[in-house]
């Protein structure tokens, strides 16, 4: 795996803008809250490494830098590049998170939503919650909630993939108007 941190990369991108290409794999809402200036968008379940370099109009020998908020999305893009033969792909160390503090140019929504990552911890603790209460008030097998919601959250730690942030994503309060989530077309 390549990898390369935000601030060479910056360089890279400043010093070659026309054999190198910046893309965003998360999702329409986390890349409207805040993204690396000039970041094109196109989410991880979508992607489609053909219509990406069709759409960048990218030559063999061009480098596709890819952020995502940390950078486990960004591994399963570049491997997905890799897989249609387009290998000369750079996962940028960190993410949108790292770009950020390295204090790179970055576009900022003026109103900020709640992350993700707040949502899914807001909703398991919810279910939980609702799982424990019924289970003590109507009956004992309502605690399936509550163990669904825990298997849920130990398969999310062990393989980097949450179900229900996927599910949340997908909701109108996570896309930003006009955007539409099953493009495949680069939104900035």
């Amino acid at each position: 795996m390549n990898t390369i941190n935000p601030t060479e990369c910056y360089k890279q991108i400043t010093d070659s803008p026309t054999t190198s290409h910046l893309i965003d794999v998360r999702t329409p809402g986390e890349h409207a809250q805040i993204h690396a200036n000039n970041a094109q968008l196109f989410p991880l379940d979508k992607l489609n490494p053909e219509q990406v370099i069709s759409t960048l109009g990218c030559a063999d020998c061009d480098t596709i830098y890819i952020l995502c908020h940390s950078g486990a999305r960004a591994q399963k893009a570049q491997a997905k590049f890799q897989a249609a033969g387009h290998a000369n792909t750079v996962v940028v160390d960190g993410g949108t998170q790292a770009w950020a503090a390295a204090d790179l140019p970055i576009e900022k929504a003026e109103k900020q939503t709640m992350s993700l990552q707040r949502q899914v911890q807001i909703a398991a603790g919810a279910m939980i919650t609702l799982g424990v209460v019924l289970a003590f008030s109507l009956h004992c097998s309502f605690i399936a909630i509550s163990a669904f919601v825990g298997l849920g959250l130990m398969f999310a730690g062990l393989t980097n993939t949450c179900g229900l942030a996927i599910f949340l994503a997908k909701m109108p309060w996570n896309n930003p108007k006009g955007c539409v989530t099953n493009c495949s077309c680069p939104i900035n």
